[in-house]
């Protein structure tokens, strides 16, 4: 079975390009515009690493990965913080993320992060 990943993003850009890539590894993709229900979104999907964008509509991805690590049932997944601003490493950080990832980034950075936290 394939490892899950589900990617946030307010960019369809950004989603497209990263299914391309992801699938094309041999991952399922889920992706999502919004963070609205973001507990309930990603206990539907239940996957194996989450990419979250800092500036998603509603409650934001400050806001949805703090959700997700205050969940016993999701604070396992991994979510890898991703943003073009400058501080995404700070972002990271107050969000509770496991990682994160700046914009733009290569195809190799992307698959790298990936591999880091699905191919142990």
């Amino acid at each position: 079975m394939n490892k899950k990943i589900f990617i946030f993003d307010d960019n369809t850009d950004i989603l497209d390009l990263c299914t391309l890539i992801l699938e094309d590894a041999g991952y399922d993709i889920k992706t999502s515009a919004t963070s609205n229900n973001i507990v309930d979104q990603v206990s539907a999907y239940m996957p194996d690493l989450i990419f979250m964008d800092n500036w998603l509509p509603d409650v934001g991805g400050i806001g949805a990965t703090q959700a997700i690590k205050a969940d016993p049932e999701l604070k396992h997944i991994p979510v890898i913080y991703f943003s073009a601003n400058n501080d995404v490493k700070a972002l990271a950080e107050t969000a509770g993320a496991d990682t994160y990832l700046p914009k733009p980034f290569d195809i190799q950075e992307l698959e790298n992060v990936v591999s880091r936290y699905l191919n142990n």
